[in-house]
């Protein structure tokens, strides 16, 4: 049987290993190193193209000329949570999940973060739009606040 090199980019490395075997975490980590893997999810998302490389998409696909600012701001938070979420689904038939979401001020001074909460089976928010930790739910509020900003508004 002929052997072929197998080649994972960072990328595609950092997507797998969540989800691999202890074997193959242990050869991610002998290719990449263990310092590779440690690295959080906020400090490789800071801005939609940087959520659209780490899920392996082309940020132009994600919006077209004829969308609307809200559906821009839509399209880009759904990919946005996507990647701070690391393979994460809301599960809305599980009541014991908790699923975070920012709450937002609209008022004289701006628009800004209120808070963050969370609900175990239904939101209030889209559902694309939720966390699953109240540190990602923050972070994201606070991180693309314009984005929310256009979506709300």
């Amino acid at each position: 049987m002929e052997q072929k090199p197998l080649i994972i980019d960072g990328n595609n490395a950092k997507k797998l290993f969540p989800k691999s075997s202890d074997e193959w975490k242990a050869i991610l980590i002998e290719n990449f190193g263990k310092d590779f893997f440690n690295e959080k999810i906020t400090d490789r998302v800071k801005t939609f193209e940087d959520a659209c490389l780490v899920i392996g998409i082309d940020p132009a696909d994600v919006c077209h000329e004829a969308d609307e600012p809200d559906d821009v701001a839509y399209k880009k938070l759904k990919v946005i949570a996507r990647a701070l979420n690391e393979g994460w689904e809301p599960d809305y038939n599980n009541s014991n999940q908790r699923k975070w979401f920012p709450w937002f001020y609209m008022d004289k001074p701006g628009f800004r973060l209120h808070g963050c909460d969370y609900a175990y089976s239904i939101t209030p928010v889209g559902a694309r739009l939720v966390f699953k930790s109240e540190e990602l739910a923050r972070y994201a509020a606070n991180q693309f606040l314009v984005l929310y900003s256009n979506y709300y508004e």
